[in-house]
C-alpha cells in the first residue's frame, strides 16, 4: 500500500482525523495522477466533477512532495477558505508542518502611508468617513499583522472606504514610501519568498504573468508546481490581462491625486486648475457624450464627435504629464506623471487602427451609472499564455468541475495553448438520477418572445410554492433580473419567504441570509451561476430561465466571431455553443453538492429540444432525471420541503 492509499481509505488518515470523511475511488485516482505530474513536471488538465473532493486531492500531493508549490484560487473567498481552513487542518492530519503564505493584490492591503500620513486631500476624504468605522479601522491597525482588511468585518469587498484605505500599483511609491519598512503589502510579498506553499489568486497571478504587477515576480523562478483551481476561469481572465483597458475612473482618481500632489509642494492653486483642465474639459465632454445609460459600444461604431473627444484626452494626458514634471521632482508628482503617461499609452493602443482587417482584438467602450471604460481584448491568446507557462517549466495543474464538454477538453485547452497537455475526467460521485429532477417545462414561448420573463416567472411560481421557497432564480441578463425582481414584488408573496436580489445587498451577504432563512428566493446573474455552495435543504430548487449564450449583439461576441470567421472557423459551433454549455453546466452545478441534497433543477429554455443543438447542451449536463411533467417536480419539492426544520 503506498503513501496516497493510506491517506485516502476507508480508516485511513484523512478519515480518522475528519469525522463523516468518505473514501472516493475518484479523489485517491485524482491524487495519485497530479503527484505523478509533479515528479515528471507535466501540464495537466483534471475535471473533477461535484463531490470528488478535488481540494483534498490536490492539496494532499501538495503538502506531502516537499516541492515548493504556489495554489491560485478563482477567488479570494477560496483562497481564504484554504489558507486559514483547508490548509492548517490537513497538514495537521497529515503531520506535514510547512511553512505557507496568503498573498493577495495590493487593493486587500491597508496602506499605512494613505491611514496616517496621507495628503490633504486624502486626510479630508477619511475624516469625512463613518467615525464608528474608522475608530475601528484605526484599533485594528494598530494590532494587525497581515494589515489584510478581510480581517474587518465591517469593511466589505464594495464599501467606499476601502478604495482610500489602500494603494493602487500607479499610485504607490515603493521604497520611496516612508512607511516602507512597515508595508503589509511587501511584508506579504517576503512571506511569499520565503514559504513552501504560497495561496493566490488568478487576478494576481495573472497581473504577474502579465508584467502588470511589480515586486512579485520573483516568486514564480523558485516554484516547482503551480495548482490553478477553478481553471475555467482563466481563459477569460488572460484576455482582460492581456489586453489593454482604461477608464474614467483611473483618469478621475489621477486627478485627485495630482491635485494634492501639487499642493503639498506649494504649486499654486491657479497654475494646478489650468493643468487639470487640460484632462477634466475633454474628461467630462466624453462623459456627457456617453451618458450614463449602460450599454456597450465597438469602437468602429463611435460617432466622429466621440472619437475626437478620445483624440482630445489622450492629447491634454500628455500635456499633463509634461506639465506634472515641469512643476515639481516630488516624487508623487512624479509618480502623477508616470500614471498620465501609462494612461496616455493604453488609450492609444485602444485607439490605433490595426494594420490588417480582424487583427489585434476586440475594441469597445463599456458606460455605466458610474462612468465609462475602454478596452481591447486580444482574440488569440493561446501563444502569449503557453509562452509563459514554457518560461516555467513547473508541473502546471489546471482543475475545475467544468472544464470538459463530454469528456473532451479541446475547447478550454486551445484557448490556452495547451493542446498537447495531459488529461483527466473523473465524474462525480453523486448519484444524480436519485437526487435529482430536470424539469423542462411545456409550452414556453420563444426567449426572444415579449413576456418571455413573466412567463418564466408564471411556470415557476407552482414549483415555488411546492418546495415552500428555497429556490435560486438564475438569469442570463441585468434586464430580466430587474423584470423579475419586480414582477415578484408586486405579487401576493409569502412573509416567510425572503427575496433577496443580487446587487441590492453584498453577495455574500446575500448568501448568508439564504442559508439562515432556508425559504429564501434568491435572484442572481452571472455570479451566482458558480463558485456558490449551499449544501442541505435550504437549496431545493434552481429555476435558469435562458440558455446563457453571450448577446450576440456585445461588440466584443460579435468581434471575435467575425475573427474566428475569417480564420475559417465556425464561431457559433467552435466558440459560442461550447461557452454555452460549460456556463449551463455550472449554473445547473448549484444544485446538488452534497450526497443528501434533493431538489429540482427547471431549465425553462425550449430552445434545449426545438433546436439542434439542444441535445449536445443536455449532454453535457450531469445525468439529471429529465421529465416535462410539473406534478413530478412539484411532488419531490414538496418531499424535499417537508425536511425543512420549523423555522
Amino acid at each position: 500500500m503506498n503513501d496516497l492509499d493510506e491517506v485516502f481509505r476507508s480508516g485511513g488518515t484523512l478519515a480518522r482525523a475528519f469525522e463523516g470523511f468518505v473514501s472516493r475511488p475518484s479523489q485517491r485516482r485524482m491524487a495519485e495522477r497530479i503527484a505523478q505530474a509533479f515528479e515528471q513536471r507535466e501540464h495537466l488538465l483534471v475535471e473533477a466533477g461535484t463531490g470528488t473532493g478535488k481540494t483534498f486531492a490536490y492539496l494532499v500531493p501538495a503538502l506531502t512532495s516537499g516541492l515548493r508549490v504556489l495554489i491560485s484560487t478563482g477567488t479570494r473567498t477560496l483562497q481564504d477558505q484554504l489558507y486559514t481552513r483547508d490548509i492548517p487542518l490537513l497538514a495537521g492530519a497529515l503531520g506535514r508542518p510547512l511553512t505557507t503564505a496568503l498573498l493577495k493584490g495590493r487593493a486587500n492591503y491597508l496602506c499605512l502611508a494613505k491611514l496616517s500620513g496621507g495628503a490633504g486631500a486624502q486626510q479630508a476624504l477619511l475624516a469625512d468617513a463613518e467615525p464608528a468605522l474608522m475608530a475601528q479601522v484605526r484599533e485594528w491597525a494598530a494590532t494587525t499583522r497581515s494589515g489584510d482588511l478581510a480581517e474587518v468585518a465591517a469593511l466589505g469587498e464594495s464599501h467606499p472606504l476601502r478604495a482610500q484605505l489602500t494603494s493602487t500599483r500607479e499610485g504607490c511609491t515603493g521604497a520611496r514610501c516612508a512607511e516602507f519598512s512597515r508595508c503589509h503589502v511587501f511584508a506579504a510579498r517576503r512571506a511569499a519568498l520565503e514559504a513552501d506553499l504560497v495561496v493566490v489568486n488568478h487576478h494576481l497571478l495573472l497581473a504577474d504573468l502579465a508584467l502588470k504587477e511589480e515586486g512579485f515576480g520573483e516568486l514564480l523562478p523558485g516554484v516547482d508546481v503551480l495548482i490553478l483551481d477553478e481553471a475555467h476561469q482563466l481563459p477569460d481572465l488572460a484576455a482582460e490581462f492581456f489586453g489593454v483597458s482604461c477608464s474614467s475612473r483611473q483618469f478621475e482618481a489621477l486627478l485627485i491625486d495630482a491635485r494634492a500632489e501639487l499642493a503639498a509642494v506649494a504649486v499654486p492653486a491657479g497654475e494646478i486648475t489650468r493643468l487639470h483642465k487640460l484632462v477634466e474639459q475633454p474628461l467630462r465632454a466624453m462623459g456627457e457624450r456617453f451618458g450614463r445609460q449602460e450599454r456597450r459600444l465597438a469602437w468602429e461604431e463611435l460617432a466622429a464627435g466621440a472619437r475626437g473627444d478620445c483624440t482630445a484626452l489622450h492629447g491634454g494626458l500628455v500635456e499633463f504629464a509634461r506639465g506634472l514634471e515641469a512643476q515639481s521632482d516630488a516624487a508623487g508628482v512624479v509618480q502623477c506623471a508616470a500614471r498620465a503617461r501609462a494612461l496616455a499609452a493604453d488609450l492609444a493602443q485602444v485607439m490605433s487602427e490595426p494594420e490588417e482587417a480582424q487583427a489585434g482584438g476586440a475594441r469597445s467602450v463599456a458606460v455605466t451609472n458610474r462612468g465609462f471604460a475602454f478596452s481591447l481584448l486580444p482574440y488569440d491568446i493561446s501563444v502569449r499564455f503557453r509562452g509563459l507557462v514554457d518560461q516555467h517549466p513547473s508541473a502546471w495543474i489546471f482543475t475545475s468541475a467544468t472544464l470538459a464538454l463530454a469528456g473532451n477538453f479541446q475547447h478550454f485547452s486551445s484557448r490556452l495553448g495547451l493542446t498537447d497537455a495531459a488529461t483527466l475526467c473523473l465524474e462525480s460521485p453523486f448519484d444524480y438520477e436519485r437526487q435529482a429532477l430536470l424539469y423542462l417545462p411545456p409550452a414556453l414561448p420563444d426567449p426572444a418572445a415579449p413576456g418571455y420573463t413573466e412567463a418564466v416567472l408564471a411556470a415557476a411560481r407552482p414549483l415555488l410554492e411546492a418546495s415552500d421557497g428555497g429556490a435560486f432564480l438564475l438569469f442570463t441578463s441585468h434586464r430580466a433580473l430587474r423584470i423579475a425582481a419586480q414582477s415578484l414584488r408586486a405579487q401576493v408573496w409569502p412573509a416567510d419567504w425572503p427575496l433577496l436580489v443580487q446587487n441590492e445587498a453584498p453577495r455574500e451577504l446575500l448568501l448568508r441570509r439564504f442559508r439562515e432563512s432556508g425559504r429564501a428566493v434568491l435572484l442572481g446573474t452571472a455570479s451566482f451561476w458558480e463558485g456558490v455552495d449551499v449544501q442541505g435543504v435550504a437549496l431545493r430548487l434552481v429555476v435558469i430561465d435562458k440558455l446563457p449564450f453571450a448577446s450576440p449583439e456585445d461588440p466584443q461576441v460579435r468581434a471575435r466571431a467575425q475573427y474566428l470567421q475569417s480564420q475559417g472557423i465556425n464561431a457559433f459551433r467552435d466558440y459560442q455553443l461550447p461557452e454555452a454549455a460549460l456556463a449551463l453546466k455550472q449554473g445547473v452545478g448549484r444544485l446538488i453538492r452534497s450526497e443528501e441534497d434533493r431538489g429540482v433543477v427547471m431549465l425553462c429554455d425550449p430552445r434545449l429540444l426545438t433546436r439542434g443543438y439542444g441535445r449536445s447542451l443536455l449532454a453535457s449536463l450531469p445525468p439529471l432525471r429529465p421529465t416535462r411533467d410539473a406534478d413530478e417536480a412539484i411532488v419531490l419539492l414538496r418531499r424535499s420541503a417537508r425536511e425543512l426544520e420549523p423555522a
